[in-house]
């Protein structure tokens, strides 16, 4: 047999033996990833094989020497039959994709421009091209002026008031409300020590200047 050139843009789907014994491959563009496969092609000898070995199983193994002299022989013959339908396929395959003169990719149709040659990739489509800046343009025109609107919102905020985040009494933060959103304790009010009165952060455990342990009140 002739040699076989071909690329690497295949999977090889074919099976020995077994009443599905056959040929069949399939091709897949290396930009899009879309993929294209053969028509089936049975492998006769395999599906014999096959047949006679579901058959032996049946009747207690009588026809165990048929079946695996029809083995022996599918086997033998499996690699040139691969060949051969290996090499239809790929000339099916020629029609369906296209190599790229720069790249050298396979690619289908829908991803190789004809008149120059070469796949999209290494020849973008400038209509495309043009629609995915101005896509980009507006992206970041607009995530400018958002960014905008909220620097001027910001500056809007209260930023020299202290806001207490966590509530003096339960400890659940409270992200800058004026009441606890837990158990509606104002959240301007500071926690104090139970034995000394000192101020304390809140949800301390322990008085920093006496040392009292602190015993959280429950909800």
């Amino acid at each position: 047999m002739a040699e076989i050139r071909f690329a690497d843009n295949y999977q090889d789907l074919s099976q020995q033996d077994g009443v599905d014994a056959g040929f069949q491959f399939e091709f897949y563009c290396e930009r899009c990833n879309d993929r294209w496969r053969t028509r089936f092609r049975p492998y006769r000898s395999g599906q014999a094989s096959g047949w006679v070995s579901k058959a032996a199983g049946m009747f207690g193994g009588v026809l165990g020497g048929a079946s695996s002299a029809l083995e022996g022989m599918a086997q033998a013959g499996f690699n040139s039959a691969r060949d051969e339908a290996f090499s239809a396929a790929i000339e099916e395959a020629k029609s369906h994709f296209h190599r790229c003169g720069s790249c050298f990719q396979y690619v289908c149709a829908s991803c190789f421009d004809s008149a120059r040659g070469m796949c999209y990739h290494c020849a973008p489509s400038v209509n495309v091209a043009i629609a995915a800046a101005r896509a980009q343009g507006e992206i970041q025109g607009a995530t400018e002026a958002a960014m905008a609107e909220g620097i001027a919102r910001g500056k809007q905020r209260d930023v020299r008031r202290e806001q207490q985040l966590v509530c003096a009494r339960c400890a659940t933060e409270t992200h800058g409300a004026k009441f606890c959103p837990e158990c509606g304790t104002p959240t301007g009010v500071k926690p104090v020590c139970s034995a000394c009165s000192a101020e304390m952060q809140p949800g301390a455990r322990f008085c920093p200047e006496c040392g009292h342990r602190q015993h959280q009140q429950s909800t």
